[in-house]
Order: C-alpha cells, then sequence, then structure tokens
C-alpha cells in the first residue's frame, strides 16, 4: 500500500513539472513602453526585428496574460499599426505586415485570449493598392516566420 501511495505522489509530482506548474514568464517592460520602440523596431523589417531589450514581437505577446498587460500591449501596438496604416508606403506596409505577422505568432502559444487584438491589428491593413497589399502579405510571411 505504501509503494502505492509513494508511486501515485510521484506520478503526481511529475505530471505538476510536466505541465508547467511555475509562473508565467514576464511581460517585458520594452513592450508596452509605446508606440515609438515598436516603431523603431520594426524599421528593421523583414530582417530581424528586436526591441531595444532584445525582445521579439512575438514574445510581447504570449507573454502578456492578464487584462492589464494585454491592454498595456494594445496600447503600445495599436497605435503603431495606425501610424504605419496611415503612411500610404510599401515600406510602412511590409511593417505593418511584420507586425500582424508577429502578433499572430505570439497569439499562436496562448489560450485565444489574444484573438481581439489579432483582429484590431488585421483590420488596420485596408489597403487596396497591390503594391501595398503585396508588400503586407510579405511582412505577414516575415512576423509569422521571425517575429
Amino acid at each position: 500500500m505504501r509503494a502505492a501511495v509513494a508511486a501515485a505522489a510521484a506520478l503526481a509530482a511529475a505530471v505538476a513539472v510536466g505541465c508547467g506548474g511555475g509562473d508565467p514568464p514576464a511581460l517585458e517592460a520594452a513592450c508596452t513602453d509605446g508606440p515609438a520602440p515598436i516603431l523603431r523596431a520594426l524599421a528593421r523589417a523583414p530582417g530581424a526585428v528586436r526591441l531595444a531589450d532584445g525582445t521579439r514581437l512575438s514574445d510581447c505577446v504570449a507573454h502578456a496574460f492578464d487584462d492589464g498587460e494585454l491592454q498595456q500591449l494594445g496600447f503600445a501596438l495599436t497605435p503603431a499599426a495606425d501610424r504605419l496604416a496611415g503612411r500610404q508606403t510599401a515600406a510602412a506596409a511590409l511593417q505593418l505586415g511584420y507586425l500582424i505577422g508577429a502578433v499572430r505568432r505570439g497569439a499562436s502559444r496562448t489560450n485565444g485570449v489574444h484573438a481581439e487584438l489579432v483582429r484590431r491589428l488585421e483590420a488596420t491593413a485596408t489597403g487596396t493598392d497591390a503594391e501595398l497589399v503585396a508588400a503586407t502579405r510579405r511582412g505577414i510571411a516575415a512576423g509569422e516566420a521571425r517575429g
């Protein structure tokens, strides 16, 4: 009987460790510093886009777990997307696409709580000019791959 209890306890401990019972990663401060650092980082798209502290945009999304963090992140990402959409240039469309792709990538690693943020950023890409649409698509592919 004692062996069965010990085995059950060991199994429960293994399951707890395997399920990542620890605290979730903290949201990096660079993720919520506003749109300016996001826009500076996106200037490197479609290459490696990192914030000043080295954080990928997808990690910002994946690490925003609670409502407050998600709201802070939205206050940084949404104005950045709006500014890029308003520029109506191929470079800005590429950067906007990268941002959308990176947010999709980060959201894919979560339980769906980020779906509204993804939807909001996707809604900013409304251009119909063929060149801008193509640049946005290239950016999305790069953001999903490396964002």
